[in-house]
C-alpha cells in the first residue's frame, strides 16, 4: 500500500514554467456551480489571472467567492469587446455553449468551454472549423483528466507498466433526477441526451485520453427509471479501438451509491484501476510464470478533505491545473487539456452509441470532423 499524502497532483505536462511570462487574462461566462468553481480555480492557478465575470442574473455574481479587482457585468459581450481580455472561460448550459464560444472566437479570444462542447454534433464541428479559422485555442473541460488516480492509471499504461493494453472497463454514474437541478441538465433538446452526455461524456474522453481512437460502437440505451423522453438513465455500450483493443463502457443515472467512477485497463502483464470516490488505485501484475504483485495507491489528504469539506475543493484543484494546462497550450507549450477535436469526438461517439441502441447495428466512428 501506498499513500499520497498531497492534494495536487502531478503534472501532466512537462514542467514549462509559465513564471516569467505574463499571466492569461480571463473574462468568467455564467457564474452558477462550475462558473463559482472556476473563479476559485483561476484565483488559486497560476499563469491566469481572472479580470471580469458575466452574468445576468445579479443573485450568482454576488455570489462569487470575494475576488479584489474582478469586474462584474451582465452582458459577456461587453467583456468580449475589451482589449484586456486574452481569454474566456464558459461556463453556460450546454445549448448556450455555440453562441457563446462562437463570439468569443469571432472577438480574438481564446476559450475553455465546459463540457460537453455542446449539444449536437452539427454544432460541435461548427465549433471546431471556426476555432481553426480563427487561429485561437478552443479548449473543453475535462477535468477528470486531473484526478490524481486517473493520472496515475494513464502513466501506468503509458509506461507499458501493465504491457500491451487489451481492454478497459469503463463506469460511471450519480443518482440521476436528485442530482440534476435544472431542466438544461436533462432534457435533451438543451443537453443533447441523458447520463452518457452528462457523467457519460467524462467517461468517454478518459478512454480516448488513456487508450487513443474510437473506431467502432456498439451500443444500448434505457430510460425506464426516470422515463425523460430522449435522456437515458443508462447507456452500456462496446467501443472497438483502432489499436485494437476494447473498451466496455456503462454511464448511468441510476447509480445507488452517489457519484462515482471506476476505470481499468487491462494489459498483457497485469491490470490497473483508478477509483472515484473515495480516489484509489489499485495494480496487479504477472509475470510469466503466473505469480501476481499486488499494490494498492491511496491518496489519504484528498478522501479525507473530502468527507470533511464536501467534493468541491478536489475538484478545484483539478480545474486549477487544467486552467494551468490551457495557459500552456495557448503559450504553444506542451499541455493535456483537452481541445475542440477531443470534445466534438466525445460527442460524436455519444450520437454513435444513440444510433446503435435505435438501429441495433455497430456505428463506424468518423475520425474526421
Amino acid at each position: 500500500m501506498v499513500p499520497d499524502d498531497s492534494t495536487r497532483s502531478a503534472r501532466a505536462a512537462p514542467p514549462t514554467s509559465l513564471t516569467h511570462r505574463p499571466p492569461l487574462r480571463i473574462g468568467l461566462v455564467g457564474t452558477g456551480v462550475m462558473g463559482r468553481l472556476r473563479a476559485a480555480a483561476v484565483s488559486r492557478a497560476q499563469g491566469v489571472v481572472l479580470l471580469c465575470a458575466a452574468d445576468l442574473d445579479a443573485s450568482r455574481l454576488a455570489n462569487l467567492p470575494a475576488l479584489r479587482g474582478v469586474r462584474m457585468m451582465a452582458d459577456y459581450r461587453e467583456m468580449l469587446a475589451s482589449s484586456e481580455l486574452d481569454a474566456v472561460v464558459i461556463s453556460l448550459p450546454t445549448h448556450l455553449h455555440e453562441e457563446a464560444v462562437t463570439a468569443a472566437l469571432d472577438a480574438g479570444k481564446h476559450v475553455m468551454c465546459e463540457k460537453p462542447l455542446s449539444n449536437t454534433v452539427a454544432s460541435c464541428r461548427r465549433l471546431v472549423e471556426r476555432a481553426a479559422r480563427s487561429g485561437k485555442t478552443l479548449a473543453v473541460g475535462f477535468n477528470h483528466r486531473y484526478f490524481r488516480s486517473i493520472r496515475h492509471l494513464k502513466n501506468v499504461v503509458d509506461s507499458g507498466g501493465i504491457g500491451t493494453l487489451d481492454h478497459l472497463r469503463v463506469f460511471g454514474g450519480n443518482e440521476g433526477m436528485p442530482q440534476l437541478r435544472e431542466k438544461w441538465m436533462y432534457e435533451s433538446a438543451m443537453s443533447g441526451g441523458g447520463a452518457m452526455m452528462d457523467i457519460g461524456i467524462h467517461l468517454t474522453d478518459l478512454i480516448r485520453h488513456v487508450a487513443g481512437e474510437v473506431a467502432d460502437v456498439y451500443g444500448m440505451a434505457t430510460n425506464r427509471v426516470w422515463k425523460i423522453e430522449g435522456s437515458e438513465d443508462n447507456a452500456i455500450a462496446i467501443f472497438k479501438l483502432r489499436s485494437g483493443a476494447v473498451a466496455q463502457y456503462h454511464a448511468t443515472w441510476d447509480e445507488w451509491k452517489g457519484y462515482r467512477f471506476v476505470v481499468e485497463a487491462y494489459g498483457t502483464k497485469g491490470m490497473v484501476q483508478a477509483r472515484y470516490a473515495p480516489m484509489m488505485n489499485l495494480i496487479v501484475t504477472h509475470d510469466a510464470g503466473g505469480n501476481r504483485r499486488r499494490s494498492l495507491r491511496l491518496y489519504p489528504a484528498v478522501n479525507i478533505r473530502e468527507k470533511l469539506f464536501g467534493w468541491e475543493p478536489n475538484a478545484i484543484d483539478a480545474l486549477a491545473e487544467e486552467m494551468e494546462d490551457f495557459a500552456r497550450r495557448v503559450a504553444g507549450l506542451p499541455a493535456a487539456c483537452a481541445d475542440a477535436v477531443d470534445g466534438l469526438r466525445a460527442v460524436e461517439i455519444a450520437n454513435a452509441v444513440y444510433e446503435s441502441a435505435r438501429s441495433g447495428r455497430e456505428i463506424r466512428v468518423l475520425v474526421q470532423p
